[in-house]
């Protein structure tokens, strides 16, 4: 499957989606980076949602950096994309290896760290937007709902994720975001908030073969 990303709207507008399959981009950034299993997890979920935020924006032009810097092994990470949801990006340590975590799972919040997360967007303005959260979980999507909860005041969920095979290829990786408009109702919140709480986890949708 090809890597593609598809917007929505529901509700009569008072919801827009964005949602992604990004096996083939991360697999991508994975071979010329040569990055470790947690490496190449945490750089696929920013390149996943860089790809998703840079697709946000209207002009041409405009530019998205996201930059996280913190105090973990992997050294921190930078994504940039433009509004055709290009995207490319780094890690400062691309061999990073630690154990996994207590769910037996890549521990993408201990290789990334306490520290912070800027997103910076140049509109051809005369100076960019730059917007700064501390990091919540470092788990990169929960990051992100605060920042547009807290930076942009947009309601949001927002879920990412990468799977490795047993040989360290990319076997899933994918994300969505979920924005409540200004005028959404009490009731289109509430059924929204009950749907998105039932979603386990990005990778599990992609391997029962569901689409974005």
């Amino acid at each position: 499957m090809k890597d593609y990303i598809v917007r929505a709207t529901a509700a009569e507008g008072q919801v827009r989606a964005f949602a992604a399959t990004t096996k083939e981009l991360v697999e991508t950034a994975r071979e010329h980076h040569n990055t470790s299993p947690v490496a190449t997890a945490a750089l696929g979920r920013l390149l996943t949602a860089g790809a998703m935020m840079g697709s946000m924006m209207k002009g041409e032009k405009d530019l998205l950096t996201l930059r996280i810097h913190a105090g973990g092994p992997l050294q921190g990470i930078t994504v940039t994309a433009d509004s055709h949801g290009n995207v490319k990006g780094y890690v400062g340590n691309p061999d990073v290896c630690i154990p996994a975590n207590s769910k037996g799972k890549l521990d993408v919040a201990g290789a990334v760290g306490v520290g912070f997360m800027d997103v910076i967007k140049d509109m051809g303005l005369k100076e960019p937007y730059v917007g700064q959260v501390a990091l919540q979980t470092s788990e990169i999507a929960e990051d992100l709902t605060y920042y547009f909860a807290t930076s942009e005041q947009v309601p949001s969920a927002v879920g990412l994720g990468v799977l490795m095979n047993k040989d360290n290829t990319v076997r899933q990786a994918g994300g969505f975001i979920v924005q409540l408009m200004p005028f959404a109702e009490e009731e289109v919140i509430a059924k929204l908030e009950e749907n998105v709480s039932k979603i386990d986890s990005v990778t599990n949708l992609l391997e029962q073969g569901h689409t974005p």
